[in-house]
């Protein structure tokens, strides 16, 4: 046993940990909705993959939206532990931090939502679940085929350009991150010296 004090490092609680890892799944999840996105809206009619770019599309929003409830539930364990045992300190950059992720949380619901208005505005019972047919949100309606498209496309850029601000501001964890995905690829000097 040790008499020297040595100072141990701040813990992370195990729904914060949870939380993080919820965090790097619908990131992918979402970079995967931006990039069927971009391509099927760009591909001709004709193309044969669209129809199942566009399936496998919205089966991807709703998976992501089911895991983004899922994270919710965490984030408010993980506010609830902290926030009963000390009120946070509303200082400006709090005050910027919880604005940002709130829009986040805001456009990463809005944006599938317009989607699904897309969808059953152009035709009802054309959205599924990796072969499931889901029930429809809203009923089709011709006249609202114009506004979901634009909603959608706009909502989807604007998080877009949310999710680099967001970036932005975690700029030292990218930094960090990105040192430790650099070392993970660059081959390492002693194991090519040794053979």
């Amino acid at each position: 046993m040790s008499l020297v004090n040595t100072p141990s490092k701040p813990r992370q609680n195990s729904a914060f940990k949870h939380l993080m890892s919820i965090h790097w799944w619908m990131s992918i999840g979402y970079l995967i909705l931006f990039v069927t996105g971009t391509l099927m809206s760009r591909l001709q009619d004709e193309v044969f993959i669209r129809p199942y770019l566009y399936d496998f599309h919205k089966s991807m929003a709703i998976l992501v939206m089911a895991v983004l409830t899922w994270r919710i539930f965490v984030l408010l364990r993980v506010w609830w532990r902290k926030y009963t045992k000390k009120f946070p300190k509303f200082t400006s950059e709090w005050i910027k931090t919880v604005a940002l992720h709130t829009s986040l949380y805001i456009f990463m619901w809005a944006v599938p939502i317009a989607g699904f208005l897309l969808s059953n505005s152009y035709k009802s019972n054309n959205v599924k679940f990796f072969g499931i047919l889901l029930p429809d949100m809203f009923p089709q309606n011709s006249a609202m085929v114009e506004i979901g498209r634009s909603l959608h496309f706009w909502l989807a850029y604007t998080f877009l350009a949310f999710i680099i601000l967001h970036t932005i501001q975690q700029k030292k964890v990218v930094r960090s991150l990105w040192k430790k995905f650099t070392k993970t690829i660059t081959p390492r000097n002693d194991l090519s010296s040794n053979q």
